[in-house]
């Protein structure tokens, strides 16, 4: 359920190369406030996949909602434990 969302989101984010030290821009218009950088296309993706994950975790330990991606949808849980 949650890796699917994490490709589906992913598939979906848009790149672009922008003016700065890490010149590769990704984001996932779905997603507020999900972007990241990086200094190679593979490196934005990678650290894109991260923000995602963190952006999750938040969302499912505050209750928030967490908007569908395409047909992937992650339903409200009764209680998340993240350990380690």
């Amino acid at each position: 359920m949650i890796s699917e969302y994490i490709e589906a989101a992913s598939e979906r984010a848009r790149y672009e190369l922008i003016d700065d030290e890490e010149p590769y821009y990704g984001e996932v218009p779905e997603l507020e406030g999900v972007w990241a950088t990086g200094k190679t296309l593979e490196e934005c993706r990678r650290n894109l996949i991260e923000v995602i994950e963190g952006w999750l975790i938040v969302r499912l330990r505050k209750g928030l909602p967490i908007p569908p991606i395409g047909m992937s949808r992650i339903e409200e849980l009764e209680k998340l434990e993240v350990s380690g």
